[in-house]
C-alpha cells in the first residue's frame, strides 16, 4: 500500500482515520472486480462516525481496511497516524466483525481473561512482583469491560449457552479491552431487541464522552444515522456523502437521514444517466 501521511497527521487535530484514493480490487486477470473505488474521506477523534449503506456496498471491507486485515489495499490508508496495519495499532484499536469472536466452551470471563492475556502478555523475564501486577491488571481490565456490556451477571456462563445478542455483547467486550482509541464495530446491533440496540448505542456514546473513543460503526438500518456525530454515506463501493445528520438533511431538503440518502442515490443514478448518452 502507498502510504504517505498527510500534513498533522499524529498531532492533536489529526483525524483518527484518513483515506485517499483508498481502493480494493478482487480478482485477477484483466477485468479484477472493484470493490473499493478511490474512497477519500475522515474520521474525526472522539466522536462516533457512522458507515451506512446497503449490504454489498463495501462496508465490511473498508473496516477489515482500517483495521489492517484486507488484502489488495492501495492507496493512502492511515489510522491513528500510522498506515493502517502497523504493529504499533494491534493494542490501539478494538475490532468487532458481524460474527461473534467467541469460544464457546469457554465461560464469558475466561474468554475475556484469555485474550486479555494476549493483549498485555505477563513481561518475559518479569519476577514475581511485576507479574501480579500484570495479572492484577488484566482482572481489572476484564472486570471493566464486563461492566460496559452489562455482563457481570453471566461471567460464569459458557458463551455457548448465551443469546446471540449476549455472544455479540462478549465480542464488544473483548474489543473494548485495554481502553482502545478506536472501536470499529462493523454491524453490531444487527438481530438485537430495541432496548439492547438503545443500551448499546448509549454505551457508544458515553465511551466517547467520557473517554474520548473514537468509533467507526457500519449499519444497513438508515434510522442509527440519527444517532452518530458524524456520517459516510456508501453504495457500491463509493462515497456518496460525508456529513453531520443535521447538514445532510438540510442539504437534501429531507425530514431524514433515510429520504436525504435515498435522494443522493436518485441523484447519482441520474448524473450516471446523463453520460452513458
Amino acid at each position: 500500500m502507498m502510504n504517505k501521511p498527510p500534513d498533522g497527521v499524529g498531532g492533536a487535530e489529526a483525524p483518527a482515520v484518513h483515506a485517499h484514493g483508498l481502493t480494493v480490487r478482487r480478482g485477477t486477470g484483466r477485468h479484477p472486480r472493484t470493490v473499493l473505488d478511490g474512497l477519500a474521506f475522515d474520521v474525526p477523534r472522539g466522536r462516533i462516525t457512522g458507515l451506512l449503506g446497503p449490504s454489498g456496498c463495501g462496508k465490511s471491507t473498508l473496516m477489515r481496511s482500517v483495521v489492517g486485515t484486507q488484502a489488495h489495499v492501495t492507496g493512502t490508508l492511515d489510522v491513528l497516524g500510522r498506515p493502517a496495519g502497523h504493529p504499533e495499532l494491534r493494542s490501539r484499536i478494538g475490532y468487532v466483525t458481524q460474527a461473534p469472536s467467541v469460544y464457546d466452551d469457554l465461560t464469558v470471563r475466561q474468554n475475556l481473561e484469555y485474550f486479555a492475556a494476549v493483549l498485555d502478555p505477563p513481561p518475559r523475564f518479569a519476577g514475581g512482583t511485576l507479574r501480579r501486577a500484570a495479572a492484577e491488571r488484566r482482572r481489572a481490565d476484564v472486570t471493566r469491560a464486563l461492566t460496559d456490556v452489562d455482563l457481570t451477571t453471566h461471567a460464569t456462563a459458557l458463551a455457548g449457552h448465551l443469546s446471540g445478542g449476549q455472544r455479540s455483547r462478549v465480542s464488544l467486550a473483548v474489543a473494548l479491552l485495554g481502553s482502545p482509541e478506536l472501536l470499529v464495530l462493523d454491524e453490531p446491533t444487527v438481530g438485537l431487541d430495541p432496548v439492547l440496540r438503545r443500551d448499546l448505542w448509549n454505551l457508544f456514546h458515553q465511551l466517547t464522552a467520557t473517554r474520548g473513543t473514537t468509533l467507526l460503526v457500519s449499519s444497513h438500518v438508515m434510522d442509527e444515522a440519527e444517532r452518530c456525530h458524524d456520517l459516510l454515506l456508501m453504495r457500491e463501493g463509493r462515497i456518496l456523502a460525508q456529513d453531520t445528520p443535521d447538514a445532510l438533511r438540510t442539504r437534501t431538503h429531507s425530514a431524514t437521514v433515510e429520504e436525504g440518502f435515498l435522494r443522493l442515490v436518485d441523484e447519482a443514478d441520474a448524473r450516471a444517466r446523463e453520460q452513458t448518452r
